[in-house]
């Protein structure tokens, strides 16, 4: 639950255009009622240092996307290996079925 907490007021600073700072995020969570341990706001603070924050967010939306459509394209690929083994096995199993054995 904090960290939730922690990162909807970071998005608030962001939003804001302040620093994302433990003192800053403390400020935040306090004015909305919120308590959490300072340890984690100055976690969140040290490594969110230098980064932009609304950057991350539009990079990993616009990854989301991509991602899915990988994973799409990976499953397609995967079906249609899968169809063409069984293409092949048919394909044995019908040399079988004309006599022409192993062992005839």
């Amino acid at each position: 639950m904090s960290e939730s907490l922690i990162s909807y007021a970071a998005l608030i600073l962001a939003d804001a255009e302040l620093e994302v700072s433990a003192s800053n995020l403390q400020t935040v969570l306090g004015a909305a009622g919120a308590s959490v341990d300072k340890i984690w706001t100055d976690v969140y603070a040290k490594a969110l240092d230098g980064q932009n924050l609304k950057d991350l967010l539009f990079n990993m939306a616009a990854a989301a996307p991509a991602a899915g459509a990988a994973a799409g394209g990976a499953a397609a690929a995967a079906d249609e290996a899968a169809a063409e083994e069984e293409a092949e096995e048919e394909k044995e199993e019908s040399d079988d079925d004309m006599g022409f054995g192993l062992f005839d």
